[in-house]
């Protein structure tokens, strides 16, 4: 099975082309389906408009250009030498892409354009999507069967939804995955219309995280609310906004999980204070541990995924086993801590809020703890430690309410 994942291989690349037929202008998330492919794989290969062109020692990978590809599909198939790629329609099967080398180019393209020939075919290795890559998605924390779809005018709206849909994380809180994923889509269209980028959008998600934090201290915390759970809709916005339409770059990634990892505890801080600065509520009990709690367990719990992730295997923590993954809905993360606040706030009690999320974290940390040593024992026991997503790929998806929770099918 191919890669999925990662930079793809030099030694691959150095000499192969990119080769178009049946392009498409319909665009989806305002790519075409060679747009999105190029934007895909990058500067790395070089493209051709025509075979005449083609080196004759080099190898190209031709691609329909009237069919959608997943990202995952591409990256593996540039390393898939001597290969057809088919999917199933109306019963048949017709071939998308080829990865072939240059004096096999131009029957190749025969044989993507429906001519088929038997004899040149059996030559090759013909692999369907579901054997080239797999259905596990260690990033976006989810089993998702990788796709190949026909572009047409018609389905549009159809494919934009499966791409969007396709871009969620899988394993993730509870707000992230049903509160936001409606609106969050429709923005991302607006954002894809108006020429907003994704690093636009954490910007500006930026600055609402120093406003409510402002509002926060000041004691102003329904406002602050309100600026909070924004900047939260907007952390939804920008990740799908890069995945769709392919803008993702390694500073916009650092910079939105930067701001994503650190403001969290000092909101709860700013909480407090602000509770204690502005005189409007109770705060009955020493505040001092409260900020220790929520620092201290913040950080331990944070630690605890990162040791997973870096030593003990390759996927987060919460796609280890199907406990992990529901316990990943309502973890002290920023989401769930605040609807602790707001209850708390809409009670009029929201020093309890503060108590709870304390508790909270905590208590989170504590389970993730518990969890990788129990990863880290068992690895030394000799067991491997697989994902129960990439499991469900050898045993297929089964009804029930986890799978319908965290697979697709």
């Amino acid at each position: 099975m191919g890669p999925t994942d990662g930079n793809l291989a030099k030694e691959t690349l150095m000499d192969t082309c990119i080769y178009f037929i049946k392009k498409s202008r319909v665009t989806v998330w305002g790519l075409t389906p060679s747009q999105r492919v190029k934007k895909v794989l990058g500067d790395s290969v070089h493209y051709i408009e025509n075979l005449d062109e083609l080196p004759g020692n080099a190898r190209v990978v031709i691609f329909r250009g009237d069919f959608l590809f997943e990202d995952r599909l591409v990256k593996a198939f540039l390393n898939m030498a001597d290969t057809f790629l088919y999917v199933k329609r109306f019963g048949k099967k017709t071939f998308v892409a080829a990865n072939v080398s240059a004096k096999d180019a131009r029957e190749a393209v025969r044989i993507l354009e429906g001519k088929e020939n038997r004899l040149f075919l059996d030559r090759f290795k013909v692999h369907s999507p579901k054997t080239i890559s797999s259905g596990f998605h260690k990033h976006l924390r989810k089993f998702e069967p990788p796709f190949v779809l026909p572009v047409s005018k018609r389905k549009k709206r159809e494919l934009e939804d499966k791409l969007f849909d396709w871009s969620y994380k899988g394993v993730t809180d509870l707000v992230t995955k049903w509160w936001w994923p409606r609106p969050a889509k429709e923005v991302v269209r607006a954002c894809v219309k108006l020429g907003i980028r994704p690093n636009h959008v954490t910007s500006v998600g930026m600055v609402l995280v120093i406003i409510a934090a402002y509002l926060f201290y000041q004691g102003y915390l329904g406002l602050g609310l309100l600026a909070a759970w924004l900047m939260t809709f907007l952390d939804t916005v920008d990740g799908k906004l890069a995945r769709v339409t392919v803008t993702s770059s390694r500073f916009g990634h650092y910079f939105d999980h930067i701001i994503d990892l650190v403001h969290p505890p000092f909101w709860y801080l700013l909480w407090g204070l602000g509770i204690e600065n502005s005189g409007q509520y109770l705060l009955d009990y020493p505040s001092v541990p409260i900020y220790y709690a929520i620092f201290i367990g913040y950080i331990v719990g944070r630690l605890a995924e990162g040791f997973f992730q870096w030593f003990i295997e390759g996927f987060g923590i919460f796609c280890w086993k199907p406990i992990d993954s529901v316990f990943r809905l309502i973890t002290a993360r920023r989401n769930p801590c605040l609807i602790i606040l707001m209850i708390s706030y809409l009670m009029g009690r929201p020093d309890y809020g503060l108590v709870a999320v304390a508790f909270w974290t905590v208590l989170t940390s504590a389970f993730l703890t518990v969890r990788l040593l129990m990863a880290f024992f068992a690895k030394l026991r000799g067991k491997k430690i697989v994902s129960w997503l990439s499991e469900t790929e050898r045993h297929g998806p089964r009804d029930g309410l986890l799978h319908r929770w965290f697979v697709k099918k």
